[in-house]
This record gives C-alpha cells, sequence and structure tokens, in this order.
C-alpha cells in the first residue's frame, strides 16, 4: 500500500459520517451564527402563528356558523342581537353594526329609504371587511418572512464564503480542507433561511384563502340581513 493511499485510508476514517448541525453552528463565523438565530426565532414564531391561526379560524367559523343558524331562527331580530350579539362573533359584530345604523336612519320623522338602504350597505360592509382584516393581521409576518428569509440567509451564506477566501488568504492554503468547512457553514445559513420560508410561504397562501373564504361567507350573510332590513323599511 503506498502512502497517498494509507494517508486515504486514514482521512476517511477520521471524516464525520454525517452533517452535524450543532457544529456547524458553533464554528461558524460570529455574523453568521447571527444569521442562524435570527431565522431559528423567526421559524419558531412562524409555526406559533400557525398553530394558533388554524385554532383560531376553527373556533371563529364555528361560533359563526353557530350564531348565523340561531339568528335566521329567531323571530325577533333585535331582542337575539341583544342577548347574543355581545360577544366577540363577527357574524354578531355585522348584525350589530347593521342594527347600529337602522335605529339611527329610523329615528327621524320621515325615513329616506334609498338613503338608508345605502347607509346600511356601508355599515355593513365595513364591519365585514373590518372582521376580515382583523383575522389577516398576524399574516403580514408570515408573508415577510416568506419573501425575506430566504436572502437573510443568502447574506450569511455570502459572509460565510468570504470568510473562507479570506482564511485561503491566511494560511495561503486553497485545498479543500481550509475551505470546505467555511463554505458547509455558510450553506447552512441558506438551509435555514430555507427552513423559515418555506413554511411561511405556504401557511400564508392556505391561510390567505381561508380568510377570503370567511369573508366571502361573512359578506353573504351581511347581504341577506341587509336585504332583511330593507324590507322593513319599505314596511
Amino acid at each position: 500500500m503506498t502512502t497517498l493511499s494509507i494517508l486515504a485510508v486514514a482521512a476517511a476514517a477520521g471524516a464525520p459520517t454525517h452533517l452535524n448541525p450543532i457544529k456547524l453552528f458553533l464554528d461558524a463565523d460570529i455574523v453568521v451564527q447571527v444569521v442562524m438565530v435570527g431565522l431559528i426565532l423567526a421559524s419558531v414564531w412562524v409555526w406559533a402563528i400557525i398553530v394558533s391561526f388554524s385554532l383560531r379560524m376553527g373556533s371563529v367559523r364555528r361560533r359563526c356558523a353557530a350564531y348565523e343558524e340561531d339568528f335566521w331562527k329567531a323571530r325577533d331580530f333585535e331582542a337575539f342581537q341583544a342577548e347574543r350579539g355581545k360577544g366577540e362573533v363577527p357574524s354578531g359584530k355585522v348584525a350589530g353594526a347593521g342594527f347600529a345604523e337602522w335605529r339611527r336612519s329610523a329615528s327621524g320623522k320621515s325615513v329616506d329609504r334609498e338613503g338608508a338602504r345605502q347607509r346600511l350597505s356601508l355599515a355593513i360592509d365595513s364591519a365585514v371587511a373590518e372582521e376580515a382584516d382583523s383575522l389577516a393581521n398576524r399574516l403580514n409576518f408570515l408573508a415577510t418572512v416568506g419573501s425575506v428569509a430566504p436572502f437573510v440567509g443568502l447574506f450569511g451564506t455570502v459572509w460565510g464564503i468570504m470568510n473562507s477566501f479570506f482564511q485561503i488568504g491566511q494560511q495561503q492554503n486553497s485545498s479543500l480542507s481550509v475551505v470546505a468547512p467555511g463554505i458547509s457553514e455558510a450553506l447552512f445559513a441558506t438551509a435555514i433561511g430555507l427552513f423559515a420560508a418555506i413554511p411561511a410561504v405556504i401557511a400564508y397562501n392556505r391561510f390567505s384563502h381561508r380568510v377570503n373564504s370567511f369573508e366571502s361567507a361573512l359578506q353573504r350573510f351581511g347581504d341577506r340581513f341587509h336585504a332583511s332590513l330593507s324590507r322593513q323599511l319599505e314596511g
């Protein structure tokens, strides 16, 4: 066996058999470590939003479905709203906005029917939009992470590669043993950036669709309620 073969076998025996993320993090440059920590925290927050939003959306849909079912069964809408519309139910808030405008429009001696219809429509539409915006408020963070995290990880990668080239200049050695560790640490930052961005993008698209679907359902309830109040104006 030649000397070159012996060195190759020794190198293979001493080489790690798999990547160690913790070691990659600890061996990385301080700037790359800061980037990694920031991306990891962003990923944790993304998953917290995903879990909390899923639970909240399911709860809101159930409460709205129960409220609307009982609402249309009630003989006196105003009495039902006074009893059940004080909670944090989006459908109840939409109905409350419609009743508030109805009372203001019908309080005068003469009622402008067309003007009252327009004001009712504006009040209901505004309440629907407000509830949808409240639900979608935290989704902005998902969109931000989904678009920014890969570039933040790329910044860490570029910095790590620059540091590797600096080490080549310092040691006057361009072998893989000098370059490879720094490049591995740098690319690990990009991997973490993608790990944070991919779930954020998927969740944002999915949740945006669910919010739009919920807003459409809430708008249908508002339109039906507006039609009911309009018939009372005609009476």
